[in-house]
């Protein structure tokens, strides 16, 4: 079975917090599949180039109109997080996306991106870059946001800390839909000695 993974890139969006779970799925079809089990793809509201926050000028694969079926959703953080959450088209898209999603999955501040699009319901558990757990629990104080974590598993939604955390979730995302060996893969062909098995 391949699962499409759409990942979502907007401008001032964090490079690593899309592109690290971008090689971690892609790295899973070589390093422990041996055959296609994701088929990843970005996803952006316009098909214009964006620049994210390092300064990097990427194409998007599909907009928010066009993209395929999405299984498992990426919404990365940045600094453009505190702008796309008013963003109501693209905060619409998300909950749509993620209510038909396998996954909603979060890395750094793009668990905002999820709790404004109703994705992180009351009670549910997320985390986010360290810099930005008291705004995230100020903000939206019936969430359950937890620190010192690198990423929080609550069933439908896996919610990583910042940036190369979300390398972590991917991995954890990899091993909970195609088993150990497709991760711990995956983690090899990366040469990603940090990540510890669930």
């Amino acid at each position: 079975m391949i699962r499409n993974v759409g990942i979502l890139i907007f401008p001032d969006v964090e490079l690593l917090d899309f592109t690290g779970p971008y090689e971690a799925f892609t790295a899973a079809n070589y390093g422990g599949a041996g055959e296609k089990v994701f088929e990843v793809f970005t996803v952006a509201e316009q098909l214009d180039e964006v620049r994210v926050r390092a300064g990097l000028r990427v194409m998007p694969d599909y907009t928010l109109d066009d993209a395929p079926k999405i299984d498992v959703l990426v919404v990365p953080g940045g600094q453009g997080t505190r702008r796309e959450v008013n963003n109501p088209r693209l905060v619409g898209w998300i909950a749509d996306v993620a209510e038909q999603a396998e996954l909603a999955t979060s890395v750094c501040t793009g668990a905002f991106l999820l709790a404004e699009a109703g994705v992180l319901a009351e009670h549910s558990v997320a985390t986010t870059h360290w810099a930005s757990i008291d705004r995230l629990r100020d903000t939206y104080p019936s969430l359950d946001v937890r620190h010192d974590v690198r990423f929080v598993d609550d069933g439908t939604v896996v919610s990583s800390a910042g940036v190369s955390a979300g390398i972590d979730m991917s991995l954890h995302v990899i091993e909970r839909l195609c088993g150990h060996d497709v991760a711990a893969g995956s983690a090899r062909l990366m040469e990603y000695d940090y990540w510890k098995p669930a």
